[in-house]
């Protein structure tokens, strides 16, 4: 199951605001870079007629050739990823205005689920995403 749209990140000028302006937490699998959330980079993607779509918490799932060469196994990857937060993004923690880019890490742990899901969960408990 994929993430809602209000919930995605997109458009070059988003990944550069973040890039330039984000806090990073480093984990062994993975990097978290979190920004706080800029209305006016969504005029242009038409997103400000959405209530308090700048205000929602947005998230961009960045997985390198490296990690995996085979785009199955970098979309099962994320589709691990969407899930778990899905699941575990409630009403009240979607009120923060922060975006996320999670980027993985080369490594051959792309088979080990647990272990994936155990440091993006760490994560996000260590950035005050998830309370």
């Amino acid at each position: 199951m994929a993430l809602p749209k209000s919930m995605r990140l997109k458009g070059h000028r988003t990944f550069n605001y973040i890039h330039k302006n984000s806090v990073n937490y480093y984990g062994k699998l993975m990097t978290f870079k979190i920004a706080r959330s800029n209305k006016q980079i969504l005029i242009s993607h038409r997103l400000t007629n959405i209530p308090n779509s700048s205000n929602n918490f947005k998230v961009a799932i960045a997985i390198s050739k490296k990690v995996s060469k085979k785009a199955v196994e970098r979309n099962k990857i994320r589709r691990i990823l969407h899930e778990y937060l899905l699941k575990n993004i409630h009403p009240k923690n979607n009120h923060k205005p922060y975006w996320l880019i999670v980027n993985l890490k080369i490594g051959d742990f792309y088979n080990d689920k647990g272990k994936l899901l155990e440091e993006f969960q760490y994560l996000m408990f260590k950035s005050g995403l998830i309370k």
